[in-house]
């Protein structure tokens, strides 16, 4: 009876672990045939941007948009008349949102830099890192066996698939346990009272976003000096189950 009672909470812990891994994985799958046009949108206003113009616009697109989107789902949660459950239930919806927004954005970045991104494992390290920021660098070196700075460059374009699985493996767990932990404190925040959900809300995301663009800088390093050759972003799909 006692083995039973802890495995309650053990299979219930394991069920939001793989819910927020579904979550990610969905994100990724949606995002990645619309890199080419991210990038396409952040040269619209001059095709002759360099990489790295492309790059902050890039950067400046992703903290707006994730900005706006949490703040708007805060103030909305936080109005009065909008219950509790309708209230979780937006800031749900917005998770997946977030994640969609960070997996377009780190996805862009490793593109510019050309970086391989036609296999889901490495486009799940190169979301999963640099959305861990500099716990996610550190589990990738430490798997790889390698040391030293861009592991985007140096790890996850070069690596076998089956050194990647491993260190997705990792990065999985300290995903679910940071970005879990992360949505509680944010989704609690939303339903605070009017004005102050929206604030949370946009400055959770705030701080999300300016964590990604800091590990995308140190993941890839300088960008390039001129465009590389674009690697294929439309990958077939059928193996994107998780792993």
């Amino acid at each position: 009876m006692a083995t039973d009672a802890h495995d309650g909470p053990d299979q219930e812990a394991a069920g939001r672990g793989q819910q927020i891994l579904d979550l990610l994985n969905k994100a990724i799958d949606v995002q990645s045939p619309l890199v080419r046009k991210n990038i396409a949108r952040a040269r619209q206003r001059n095709p002759e941007a360099t990489p790295a113009q492309v790059i902050r616009n890039l950067e400046r697109m992703y903290v707006s948009a994730l900005t706006g989107t949490g703040a708007a789902v805060g103030a909305t949660a936080a109005a009065p008349g909008v219950g509790t459950g309708v209230a979780l239930a937006l800031s749900a919806g917005e998770a997946l949102s977030s994640l969609e927004l960070s997996a377009l954005f780190a996805l862009s970045i490793a593109e510019v830099h050309g970086v391989p991104i036609d296999e889901i494992e490495r486009r799940r390290t190169i979301v999963m890192g640099i959305m861990l920021g500099g716990s996610g660098s550190t589990a990738i070196g430490k798997v790889a066996g390698r040391t030293g700075q861009h592991w985007g460059r140096q790890v996850v374009a070069k690596v076998p698939v089956e050194t990647l699985r491993q260190i997705n493996k990792i990065l999985g767990k300290n995903f679910v346990t940071k970005y879990g932990a992360k949505q509680g404190i944010i989704v609690l925040g939303r339903v605070a009272p009017f004005g102050i959900g929206a604030v949370i809300g946009g400055g959770a995301n705030a701080a999300l976003a300016a964590l990604s663009v800091r590990a995308g800088r140190r993941a890839f390093g300088p960008p390039p000096a001129s465009w590389p050759e674009l690697t294929h972003s439309t990958p077939p799909t059928s193996e994107d189950s998780p792993g």
